[in-house]
């Protein structure tokens, strides 16, 4: 008996350090999630999932370490998705990550761009390429993944039908590129949120940190311009407020909001007494280091005949 325990307690000691090294994105493989977590954490494991929802999930259930999902996008706007699952997780968030985003026109090794008619790709991707499939007069298909569409396109061999993808899709599911950088705009980036089990402890006296949480007002007049007063009055820059509704409650919103500092900075703690105050619901989802991004942004790239 005392030997079947050490084994399965090896076991689990073994399942979780196989884990720590795999980060979870939703998407197959290829997908620009997935390049994004090989830009960020290089040395780990990339598990594709379906959903946000199965990629925060094999972090709950001990599966991967960390969870890396996409929030917002400097063409398309929020990913608004990963919204519905925040009032529920148990994860916190532990990092950001900012991921340049190239799409590419990819299609069977015999296509063509003139043989093409229609292009299928994430609802998120074709938004960004909008101007590319206007003056090429394609028709866009919405398709659940980037990557899927891609393997899709493989798998049925029509050479009228390409995707928008990313180059390692293409290398993957043996694709030709046939047009590369075809988003609307050189600035084409998305942020990525990284979730985790544990909560990450930036030293705020050395590292520019972020805050981030959920919170919902009371119901009578003037309740949200009070409970964000603290912020202004004690010096704390708030750098994200976005409102939306959760389950059947219309008169109700629910708000999620970044901050700049950490919540034991005084002037941060003291914000954070206010708004709760005001608050009928006040949720912390982590605090983690600023990305450099914030400070620097992306050098565009230069296209040619630009």
């Amino acid at each position: 008996m005392a030997k079947g325990r050490a084994e399965r307690r090896g076991a689990r000691q073994g399942a979780k350090a196989a884990a720590s090294n795999i980060i979870a994105f939703q998407g197959e493989p290829g997908a620009n999630s997935d390049m994004a977590c090989r830009a960020a954490f290089p040395y780990m494991t990339t598990l594709p999932c379906p959903t946000f929802d199965a990629a925060m999930g094999a972090v709950q259930a001990g599966k991967a370490e960390l969870a890396m999902i996409p929030v917002e996008n400097s063409i398309a706007g929020r990913v608004a998705d990963l919204h519905s699952l925040l009032p529920h997780t148990k994860l916190k968030i532990v990092a950001e990550h900012f991921q340049r985003v190239e799409h590419c026109l990819v299609a069977l090794p015999g296509a063509s761009l003139k043989s093409i008619r229609t292009v299928k790709s994430h609802v998120q991707a074709l938004a960004q390429c909008r101007n590319f499939l206007k003056k090429n007069k394609l028709q866009p298909v919405v398709h659940a993944d980037t990557a899927g569409a891609a393997r899709e396109i493989a798998e049925i061999g029509d050479a009228s039908v390409g995707a928008i993808a990313s180059s390692l899709a293409a290398r993957i599911y043996d694709l030709k590129v046939l047009a590369k950088n075809i988003e609307d705009a050189d600035h084409n980036t998305t942020r990525m949120l990284v979730f985790s089990r544990e909560e990450a402890h930036p030293d705020w006296r050395t590292v520019q940190c972020m805050t981030a949480f959920l919170f919902r007002v009371k119901s009578r007049p003037a309740a949200l311009y009070k409970a964000l007063g603290g912020f202004a009055t004690n010096g704390v820059n708030m750098v994200k407020l976005e409102s939306y509704l959760s389950g059947a409650r219309f008169e109700q919103a629910l708000f999620y909001a970044e901050v700049e500092g950490h919540p034991e900075q005084r002037n941060v703690l003291l914000a954070l007494e206010e708004l709760g105050f005001f608050s009928d619901e006040l949720k912390m989802l982590g605090s983690f280091p600023a990305n450099p991004f914030r400070r620097k942004g992306w050098e565009a790239p230069t296209r040619p005949g630009t």
